[in-house]
This record gives structure tokens, sequence and C-alpha cells, in this order.
């Protein structure tokens, strides 16, 4: 039974797209079951030949053409996909009726005309309509070259389950993307939500505390020259509001920023646990040191924030360890992978580990998806204490 992989009408990416047209090469490794009718037309045993054969590779051809449309998502028009469709189950029911009678293996060409209906029509009960004909042409084919049961029933049976196969695995095909597009887009609400709290909060803490000390350095421009002290009252003024304002800043990025990498984990599982990935962490050897420490809660900061705008990954593995000679922190999911592009905090993290005497490393994890290792050396690692 064939095993493909369908899309929905959006658009894909190249790497996609070259995803699709091997499944569709692998695809042809199912054309087997048409081996029977092709061997007849070696042999002599189907005339006139050269229809039969001419017409079976065209079959062929516009099968695996049909087939690729939707699996590697090319471009083509929704009524001409549908003329195609036509044509083959066409050809097929006319290769079939001409030769059934003549050796085995030709009323399977129903069997790929209903395979590529199933696949092509995105509506449910147009592909259950299709495939329904295709069972029924199997069977009054067969009955009308008074073929044996043995030889129609078998491939009825193949042909319907074929046909509602397909159907239940492009709808759950469909259900996986819903649910990646729904994560995407609540990793990016979660994402947006902080974002817009932490800029509301820098405005309510900055917006009337700006004003006044604006407001206040103008009093002191104008009293400088005709009252000194009172200008100086003012400008020590100044500096309260600012001292104050620097105080409430801190407080409010306490929020944002934890005070060490343990903390930076915590948020890191909870924000991932909100988007539905499940996330893994081993720790191993001594705790971090105060470098590392600061460090690596960067790193796993950006790490988490790519994750969670890029990956479409359902896991991650998040392991910390120290021994004698460094720090390493490794991050890898099982999302779409790719070639990374360095922006700039990945830029900011490769200087940040420099400074420190580390190393950055972004590449493909073990069972795909990402990885990324962060190392610093332990004479920059003194274990933190208290």
């Amino acid at each position: 039974m064939a095993i493909v992989s369908g899309s929905l009408p959006e658009p894909v990416n190249r790497r996609g797209r070259r995803r699709g047209l091997f499944l569709v090469a692998a695809h042809t490794a199912w054309l087997w079951l048409l081996l029977p009718a092709a061997a007849a037309v070696a042999d002599g045993r189907v005339h006139p030949a050269l229809p039969a054969a001419s017409g079976l590779i065209v079959f062929v051809l516009l099968y695996l053409t049909l087939v690729a449309v939707p699996v590697a998502a090319v471009p083509v028009r929704p009524a001409l996909h549908h003329a195609g469709l036509v044509l083959l189950a066409l050809l097929g029911i006319g290769l079939a009726t001409a030769y059934a009678a003549e050796s085995d293996g030709w009323l399977t060409t129903l069997l790929y005309v209903c395979s590529a209906g199933a696949i092509g029509l995105t509506r449910p009960a147009r592909a259950f309509a299709w495939a329904g004909g295709s069972v029924a042409a199997v069977l009054l084919i067969g009955a009308a070259h008074r073929l044996p049961a043995g030889d129609i029933l078998p491939t009825a049976l193949i042909t319907a389950l074929a046909g509602a196969s397909a159907i239940a695995f492009l709808h759950f095909v469909r259900l996986v993307e819903e649910l990646r597009r729904t994560q995407r887009e609540l990793a990016r609400t979660v994402v947006e939500r902080e974002r817009l709290r932490f800029a509301q909060d820098l405005h309510d803490l900055l917006g009337h505390t700006l004003s006044l000390i604006v407001v206040k350095a103008e009093v002191v421009r104008r009293l400088t020259v005709i009252d000194p002290q009172r200008a100086a009252a003012e400008a020590a003024d100044i500096e309260g509001i600012g001292r104050t304002a620097l105080t409430e800043v801190r407080e409010a990025v306490t929020g944002y920023r934890g005070h060490d990498f343990s903390r930076e984990l915590t948020n890191a599982r909870t924000v991932l646990a909100d988007v539905g990935i499940d996330v893994t962490v081993t720790e191993n050897g001594h705790p971090l040191g105060a470098q590392a420490d600061d460090t690596f809660r960067w790193v796993l900061r950006e790490a988490v924030t790519n994750l969670l705008r890029h990956s479409q990954a359902t896991r991650c593995a998040i392991t910390v360890s120290t021994d004698t000679s460094r720090s390493e922190l490794i991050i890898s999911d099982n999302g779409v992978g790719g070639e990374p592009r360095p922006g700039t905090g990945l830029r900011g993290l490769t200087e940040r580990l420099e400074q420190t005497g580390g190393t950055l490393q972004l590449g493909a994890a073990p069972g795909g998806g990402l990885q990324l290792t962060a190392r610093i050396p332990a004479d920059r690692t003194a274990a933190v204490t208290g």
C-alpha cells in the first residue's frame, strides 16, 4: 500500500518541496503492482502491443505527476489538476477494459486511479466518492470480462483500502499542520505579550518621571543665574527623582532577568511547557561558576527565543555539566533544523562567550533539529559560594 505525504494549500519552502519530490521518487516503488501488465506486453500476450505499452507508460507518468502536485506542493491550478485526474481515470478504465481479459494485472490500474484521486481531492466527500467509483469500476469491468472472483474481489478490496488509507493519512497530516500553525501562533503571542508588558511597564515607570525631570531641568536652567540656591535645591530634587526611577526600573527588570541560571531554567521550562514543548533537563558535575552562571543564562534565553519562533519542535533537551576543565551547556530540539542564519542574538552570544574564553557552536542535533553548545573553560568558572 502506498504511503504518501499530503500538504495544505499554503506556500512551502524549498526544503519542503525537495522533500516532497523525494517522496514522489520513492513512491515509484509502489508501481510494482503494474509489473504483471508490463510483463504481459513484453511477452507478446497483449495485442496490439504498441497501444498497450504506450498507454501504460503514459498512465504511469501521468499518475506520478498528479501525485507530485499535492505531495510536493507543485504550483498547478486546481482546474488543471482535476482535468488530469479525469484523464487518468479515463486512461485507466480504457486500459482495464481493453486488456483485462487478455492478461493479469490490468485491473490494478484502477487502484492507482483511486489513490491519485484520494490524494489530490482536498474535500473528503469528493475523495470518498472518487474511491467508491474506482472500486465500482473494478467490479464492473471484472464482471464484464467474466474474470474469476478470486481476481476481482482482492483487487477491489485493495483499491478500497488504498483510497481509505490515503484519505485518513491526509486528514492526519492536515491536523498536524494545523497544530503546528497553532503552536507557532501561540509562541508568537507569548513573545509579543511579554514584549508589550515590558514596554507598558517601562512607560508607566518612566513616562511621568522623565517628564518631571525635564520640567525641573528647565527650572534649574532659568534659576541658575537669578537664584543659585533654589537652582541647587531643584537639582537635588532631580537627583532624587533619578535615583528613585533607577530603583523602580531595576525592580521591574527583575521580572524579566533571572538572578541566576537556575531561575532562567525554571522560566524556560514554564514558557516551553505553555506552548506544548516537552523539556528534559540533565545536570551533571559541580555547581556552575559565577561567570558560567551569568553567561549560560543569556545563552539559554536566546535559545528558548529561537526555539519558540522558528523550531516547530515538540521536545527540547537541556544538559548542563561542569568538571575540572570546563562548563558546558547543550540545548537540542527535534524541530525542523536547517542551516541556521546567525542573527543579532547569536552574534551577541558569540561575542559574550569569546569574552569569557568560551565557544558557541550551532549545528544539527543527532535526532534531527538543532543543537546549540556553549563551553567555558574552568579558569573562568570559579565556583559560586554562599
